[in-house]
Order: C-alpha cells, then structure tokens, then sequence
C-alpha cells in the first residue's frame, strides 16, 4: 500500500470543489509546493523549478525577475475526482496583505515551513493570521530531504509560534543521517519515498517501531484533551479503533483546535500525494466556510473577490471564490458597496492560463471577468443588498516614493495606471502632498515599491521616476514686530494703493493661524479688510525660510487708503508687502514634524530596535509585551518624520524580515543649528 491510499475512516466532506491557501515563511517553498502538486494530480506534464523561471506560479515578469512571489498565484486541479483550487500566497512581510485577503474565503491552508528556527518569528506571523480568521491548518514540513536536525525535535520551537497544540502526523525515517521516508502516525504504517513516484509501504525496523509507539500515544494524548472518550481509552490501556482516530483527527482540525504537521520535499514530491490525501479528507467543505463566514441560507449566489489582475488584452479579472449559489456569464451582480456589474466570462485558473467555463457553482474558485466597480476584497452577490462578509483593512504603509512620469504626456496616464495597481493589490496607496506639489506612491516595503513601480513600467509602458518625498517642515517665529506694508503705483488712469499696519506675534505651538483687525475710523474700509487678510495668508505659504508658516497670530492695526486708487487687489497686495517685510524680524525659526511610533519586534531584538531609534534622534518612550503575541514586544518612541525614510529597512534587517511599525503626526517640534542649516539650504537650492 502506498501514500497515494492515505487515511481511513473521516468520511470526506462532500464534493464541492475545495480552495486550499498554500501560506508560509519567504523561500520556504510554496510555489514549489503548488508546482509538485499540480504535477502529482496530472495538472500539469512536467514539473518547472522555480529557478528555472518554468513554474505556473510566479509567472509575472516582477516574480520571475526577484525570484519571489510578488502576488498570490491561482491554480485549479482535480484529485481523486474532485476538484482543488490552490492559492499561493507570497511569504515576504511586505507582500502579506496578499494573503489576508484571500484567507477568509479559503476551507483551510498548508502552512509550509522549513526546519529553520531563525524563521519562527515568520512562521508566527502567517500562523497569527490564521488564527485571527479561524481558518483550519497544517503545517508541511518542506526540505525535509536536506534537514540537518530532527523534525519531530523542531516542534520545541515550532510550537511557541502556534497558540493551538502542534500535532505530528508523521515520523522521519532515516538512512545515512538522511530522511528517507515516514511513519504515518495515524495509519500506523511506514513508507519510504520514491522521486516523483508514489511511496512504498515498507517494514518497519524494532528501533522505528519502538519510537513510532511513543510518538503515536503522544499524538493520541493531545488528540484526547478534547475527547474524553479517547482519554478514557488512553487511561485504560484500551486501543482506540483507527476510524476514531482519523475521526477526532478531522474533527479537532475543522474546529482549529489542532494543527497536523506533515513532511516532505516539494522539490522532490515526496509526501505530496500523502498531503492530498489528508486534505481530501479533512479539509472542511465550502458549505462549513461560509457558515465560519456568517453566510445565513439563501438562493441568491455569493462570492468572495480574493484578488484582482489588469491583464493586458483582456481587461479587469476578479478571482472569487463562490460560497453559494451558481454564476455564469452575463449574470448581473451588486457589490457590497453599492456596484451593479454585468460578468464579463467566468475562467477557471491555471496561474496565468485561463480557459473559459460555462459556470461556476458553489466552492468553485474562477476569474470573473471585466467587474469594473469591484474591489478587492469585495463580497458580490446575485442579490441586491448584500453585506461584506469580512472586512480585510490595508495595512499602514512604512515606506513611500514621490513619482512622477518622466514625460509630460504620460502624466494623465500615470495616474490611471497607479490607481489601477491600487486595485490589485490595496496595500499599496497614493498620497497628493499638496505643500509639496507632489504624487507619493506608499507601500509596505523597499521590494513592495519596486515591483510596483516595475509595474508602471512593464505592465502599463510608463517612463517614472522616482525621488525621496519631501519632509513636511514648516516654520514659526519666536518673538513679535509691528510692520508698515504699502503698496502705491501709478501708471495712467486709476492707480493702485493700499496702506496697512500689521502687527505680528507667535502663537502656542498647534494653535494655526489667527487674523484680527482693530481698525477705528475707518483707515482701512471694511470691505478691504478680507483683502488684506488674503495677502497675509497668501505669504504664509512660504515664510522667510521658505517653508509654510503656522502659529502665527497677526493683527490689523491701522493704515491708510485712497478713495479713487485703492482697491481689493491693492490692499490684498499691501497686506503680504507688510508680511514678506515683518516676518524676518521675528526670528523665525524652522520646525520638523515628530511621529508618534510603535514598533512590532521580536522581543530578543527590542534592544536592537532601541538603538536603532535612538540613532535616529528617537526619543525611547518605553515598551511593553505585544498582547496576543507571546514572544515579542511593542516599543514606543517619537521620531522625526527625517529620520523615518528607511527606517523600516534598517528595521526589516535587524529583525530577521519581520519588524514593522504604524505612526501618526504627533506634534511639530523646532529645529535649530546645523540639521536646521542642511535643510534650508537644501530647500532654497531645489527652488532655484
């Protein structure tokens, strides 16, 4: 009996068709992954390599140039007469926001992992999400073949990272300190793997026989502290029947209550059809995950949109997976946040291959074609009214660049094409800094960025380029002046003339601006005197060190006009003359903004981080354990918006790839001496 017979008993689910999340650390192996499963199942002739540049996943030129999912990649195949979709979801940190959207909507995901514990953080990071969603999961054990420890000893660290009990299904056999095989723990049988062929049932030697007895009962054990009757049969030395192992096995999975750990080599396909095999039986069906969903009974279909893609000759491709109901093409369907939408073709998915198909029904995964008014993350309906089964929020971006295309003409394009990368991929974000007059492009990453903006280019034919965004500085003034500001000009007919008195003085620090008058007599008109208060805001756009001026109070005190010559656009101009010759007699003084920082890490890198922002003129304002995260902490600080523009790259290296942080604006503080000098003569030089 080989891999391919798998488990008894744990009745499969029904045979609605199956969506599988392939999730994991980066380079952990889930392309791979998917390649040897499409290739087991016959999906495929051939099974690619990633370096290769051959794989149906990771086909985009972005993914094929890093070497590295940059999106998640869709692919659908038939095992044992039913049907799995499997999404591959990338691994980097900065591309997580892939996976979240399409966690949700899945009936369970392989979480593959390597035996590396410097990768546990990671591992914690993708098993975290998985939790928060309540999504079933096992975790495959990849590389097994090139594992330099045990792997039933990687479950001391591989534990920590999962708040449910980590189950071993199966136990490495070895040959030459190399794994060769396995005992399922379940079946209580060994086998030993053959390349890209099924495995074979082999005897088991005395010493593998002996160590297969302690890690079953160890499996029984955690397998009874949530069925008593088990743990009864364990207390009385009673040999539980294999059916109700594989029952409570399901059972314990479906509800999350357990996570199975299987082995294997993706490369090699060894454990791959033993894999397909405890999905086809345990893996919940589509009837279960819309219920985890709250998808109350109906007859109108419901789909869930994981991910969106802008082909090049096709138009807008949503993927979504149907929870109820059927679609075909032509069927009209309404967004949950308002759009009515006509499908343009329903595709099933082959990475980028897609065939047309008449239908899709319940549990299905396809592509929808040309949704224009549909988003990602979306939930659709053949019914009006639908509500949003989950709402996945966008990450706050850590990193930003100031893009623009290099040829005027492709200005209205550029902005078309940005919104459109938007739209597949909402971790990404455009920021118009209106101060600066300039389109900031913001992401989760350095490589997040770059494929995007590789996109504009490859995808979409846009010339950009880039520079660093400019620092929101401002300037205030320390102490007041009183300012005479008159304008007179004569030039033939009706002149020109305004005459006024300001008074100007600093204001508390987040106070703005504040304009009065306490004109008497009439010397200045009452109709001119919104004139002289838009001269004096058109100044503060850009005050004596060439930055906009906030907390400044200023006061129309007197002045003078001309019954004939004056005008409002005399006084308007009078009022910023006395402006642009005051303000430098306040002593101005620059300001820089602060954030207010919090910065996830592991907690064994909390002191690296701690140097990092007081290296960065951070001010440490404590930090704590992070709550729901055992092992890793939250260090609040405020920095200068300066001194954050790659802060999160520094980040990334210091904690292993999984450091981030959220900020906001907290206060504007003044900057003086040298850093001061840098930046106002840094300014004046981009002006001229």
């Amino acid at each position: 009996m080989s891999d391919t017979n798998g488990s008894a008993g744990g009745g499969r689910s029904g045979g609605a068709a199956r969506c599988i999340a392939l999730v994991g650390p980066y380079l952990s192996g889930k392309t791979t992954l998917l390649e040897s499963i499409l290739a087991r199942t016959g999906a495929i002739t051939r099974q690619g390599k990633v370096g290769d540049g051959n794989t149906v996943g990771d086909a985009s030129p972005e993914a094929r140039a890093h070497g590295m999912s940059v999106e998640v990649n869709v692919a659908t195949t038939e095992f044992m007469g039913d049907s799995y979709t499997f999404v591959d979801c990338p691994g980097s940190i900065e591309f997580l926001h892939e996976a979240r959207n399409v966690i949700p909507a899945v009936d369970m995901a392989v979480v593959v992992a390597e035996l590396d514990e410097k990768k546990a953080p990671a591992l914690q990071l993708i098993l975290k999400e998985l939790e928060d969603a309540g999504i079933p999961r096992l975790i495959f054990l990849n590389k097994v073949d090139r594992a330099e420890g045990n792997p039933r000893d990687a479950l001391e660290w591989l534990q920590p990272a999962s708040t449910r009990p980590l189950v071993m299904r199966q136990l490495p056999l070895w040959e030459n300190d190399i794994v060769t095989g396995f005992i399922d723990l379940a079946l209580e049988r060994a086998f030993v793997y053959r390349e890209h062929a099924e495995s074979k049932v082999v005897e088991m030697s005395d010493d593998a026989r002996a160590e297969e007895v302690d890690a079953r009962f160890s499996m029984l054990e955690k397998l009874a502290d949530y069925d008593d009757d088990l743990m009864e049969q364990l207390l009385s030395d009673v040999e539980p029947p294999r059916d109700r192992v594989f029952d409570d096995l399901t059972s314990e999975l479906r509800q999350g209550l357990i996570v199975p750990v299987l082995m294997g080599s993706a490369e090699r396909a060894n454990g791959i059809l033993r894999l397909m095999k405890a999905l086809r039986h345990e893996a919940p069906s589509v009837v279960e995950t819309a219920e985890r969903l709250g998808l109350a009974a109906g007859s109108g279909a419901v789909a869930q949109i994981l991910k969106t893609f802008h082909t090049t000759h096709g138009g807008k491709l949503s993927v979504a997976r149907l929870l109820r109901g059927a679609l075909a093409d032509g069927d009209t369907v309404f967004g949950a946040r308002g759009g009515e939408e006509r499908i343009g073709g329903v595709f099933t998915l082959k990475g980028q291959d897609t065939t047309k198909a008449a239908r899709a029904v319940a549990g299905d995964t396809v592509g929808l074609g040309r949704l224009e008014g549909i988003a990602t993350g979306e939930t659709v309906s053949t019914d009006k009214g639908v509500e949003q089964l989950v709402a996945v929020e966008p990450p706050q971006p850590v990193l930003g660049k100031a893009v623009e295309a290099k040829e005027r003409k492709d200005e209205v394009k550029l902005t078309s094409a940005i919104h459109k990368i938007i739209d597949e991929d909402p971790s990404l974000s455009l920021r118009h800094n209106q101060d600066a007059g300039e389109m900031v492009l913001l992401g989760q990453g350095e490589m997040h960025l770059r494929v995007a903006l590789e996109r504009l280019t490859g995808k979409f034919a846009i010339d950009v380029q880039t520079h660093e965004p400019r620092i929101g500085y401002k300037e205030t003034i320390r102490k007041p002046a009183t300012q005479r500001g008159r304008h007179k000009k004569q030039s033939g007919g009706h002149g020109q003339f305004g005459d006024v008195v300001l008074e100007i003085r600093p204001l508390p620090r987040g106070a703005g601006f504040e304009f009065t008058d306490t004109i008497t007599g009439g010397v200045v008109p009452k109709q001119y005197i919104p004139s002289v208060e838009s001269g004096v805001r058109d100044y503060l756009g850009s005050g004596p060190l060439g930055f906009p001026v906030v907390d400044v109070a200023v006061n129309l005190s007197d002045g003078s006009y001309h019954t004939v010559d004056s005008s409002d656009m005399a006084f308007r101009t009078a009022g910023r003359i006395g402006m642009n010759e005051g303000m430098p007699q306040c002593s101005p003084v620059l300001l820089e903004p602060i954030m207010h920082v919090e910065v996830m890490v592991p907690s064994e890198a909390t002191a690296k981080v701690n140097t990092i922002v007081s290296q960065r003129r951070g001010q440490i304002l404590g930090f704590d354990a992070r709550p729901g995260w055992p092992g890793w902490d939250v260090v609040q600080a405020q920095m200068p918006e300066a001194e954050m523009r790659d802060l999160i790259v520094e980040l990334r290296s210091a904690t292993a790839g999984v450091g981030s942080y959220v900020c906001r604006f907290d206060h504007l503080a003044e900057l003086t001496g040298k850093l001061a000098d840098q930046v106002i003569e840094s300014h004046r030089q981009e002006a001229a």
